[in-house]
């Protein structure tokens, strides 16, 4: 049974956001003995962030499960985000999330959330990733369901626009409600209201004006308030403005929420030109789940923001489509003419790129090594010839998914202060703190290892703090 906040008690822990970390630290909280209120800015249909939209996360464990093909090493998985990152990343607090990573699929499983057998294809995440049986709206809901029955008394079409603090202390939250602003006061406060990638003005300080041609892979409601808030009132900041969880994804998307049925996984089979008919990077660099989230970027680089994948008939069943089918064409100059791209100058590009492809055994399940010679930029792996009709494309923008910009926090969740020193009884998760782990890049299943375990720790930590 739902329980609505109360604007007239105060409760210990506040928490702002109602995806996977704000749910983690609610539960956390409520399972420590504090009386937990939820603050969510979306309605409740849309409420959860971009946790609705995820499919998996990535934890560190010893051996095989009914649902994860071997094991995944803590070291491992570190080296995994040193490579993604390029070693931009705090490595204690990483190292940290990756040995709590272990206990998050017992812990987060007892919360009711039910995984499955990893999805096949180019994901190639059997081993290391955990999926979530009925997807993240399933893994929400799950989470919802038990938050529910330990009495967390949750908001919705509520947002914190304001704190009150004395000197460190968060004393109370101003929510704006549409029946208008709330005083709402608490004995701890925990940040989990994600990113501002739904903030076109934000994104713009960083990006230019190219960020009005980026699409906005997750919610429209995180355009990072509670951020701006906690920076404001001498929050320490940390992180690059331009630094996102960035994809290519189709770009007939909608600006907003075209989730994960919008991203497309057909690179690795085929090239991908800009709209001069240009390559600008390998397609084939390294196993799709490590790099995919690259391509984005390179995306926002292009003329445009936009590139077109062009691949052949033996690819098209190799891959999870898009939600729009590809564009086909009986060859590569009707192709070409159907993207309003020059046909001559594809069909070059394509020539070139066949004569470079060297003989090979195809093997998309591996680093196979078919690779072009005498070609810049190289295809190093699954570099296939493009020969064989019909012919397909997807047209691709940047999907921003989340932004990196947030608060320093510490091993215990706790939000660091700009002058030195932390907050006295604030803390963050999730999407607003992930700078401190991933300072670029990004591999999948990240942003719920990152939610699941800082979300955790920030509601037994301001659980402990609210009941000294």
């Amino acid at each position: 049974m739902e329980r609505p906040v109360d604007f007239t008690q105060s409760y210990d822990v506040v928490i702002a956001g109602g995806g996977n970390a704000a749910l983690c630290a609610a539960i956390a909280a409520r399972r420590g003995g504090a009386s937990v209120a939820v603050v969510e800015k979306a309605p409740r249909f849309y409420r959860g962030g971009n946790t609705r939209h995820t499919r998996n996360m990535r934890c560190a464990h010893d051996s095989a499960t009914e649902t994860l093909s071997g094991p995944y090493t803590e070291d491992e998985f570190f080296d995994d985000l040193l490579r993604v990152t390029q070693g931009k990343t705090n490595p204690d607090l990483a190292r940290m999330m990756i040995r709590r990573s272990k206990d998050m699929l017992t812990w987060i499983t007892e919360q009711g959330v039910r995984f499955q057998p990893s999805l096949g294809g180019t994901l190639s995440l059997g081993r290391t990733n955990s999926f979530f049986l009925g997807g993240g709206r399933a893994m929400l809901n799950a989470l919802y369901r038990t938050a529910e029955s330990l009495g967390v008394h949750v908001v919705y079409d509520a947002e914190i626009t304001d704190l009150e603090l004395d000197g460190t202390r968060f004393v109370a939250a101003e929510v704006t409600t549409p029946q208008g602003k709330r005083r709402l006061p608490g004995h701890a406060l925990v940040a989990a209201s994600g990113g501002f990638e739904a903030n076109i003005d934000w994104l713009k300080e960083g990006w230019g004006e190219i960020a009005e041609n980026f699409l906005i892979r997750g919610t429209p409601y995180n355009r990072g308030s509670l951020l701006r808030t906690l920076i404001g009132k001498g929050m320490q900041q940390i992180g690059d403005p331009t630094q996102c969880h960035a994809v290519a994804i189709d770009a007939r998307a909608p600006k907003y929420d075209g989730g994960i049925i919008t991203r497309l996984d057909c690179v690795v089979f085929g090239i991908v030109v800009n709209r001069d008919c240009q390559r600008f990077y390998d397609e084939g660099e390294d196993i799709w789940p490590k790099r995919y989230a690259i391509w984005g970027r390179l995306v926002a680089a292009q003329p445009g923001q936009i590139a077109y994948i062009i691949f052949d008939a033996r690819s098209l069943k190799l891959f999870m489509p898009s939600l729009f089918p590809p564009v086909t064409g009986a060859s590569i100059e009707a192709l070409a003419g159907k993207l309003d791209l020059d046909p001559a100058a594809l069909r070059a590009t394509v020539d070139r790129f066949n004569a470079a492809v060297q003989p090979g055994q195809f093997d998309d399940t591996i680093l196979d090594g078919c690779h072009t010679e005498g070609l810049t930029p190289a295809k190093t792996n699954w570099a296939r010839r493009i020969e064989e009709g019909p012919f397909y494309a997807y047209p691709v923008r940047p999907g921003i998914t989340f932004t990196y910009l947030g608060v320093a926090v510490d091993d215990e969740a706790r939000v660091q202060l700009a002058g030195g020193g932390r907050a006295e009884n604030i803390w963050a998760a999730g999407e607003i703190m992930a700078g401190n782990v991933l300072g670029q890049g990004y591999a999948a299943g990240i942003g719920m290892t990152i939610g699941s375990v800082f979300g955790r720790l920030a509601g037994e930590g301001a659980s402990s703090h609210a009941s000294r």
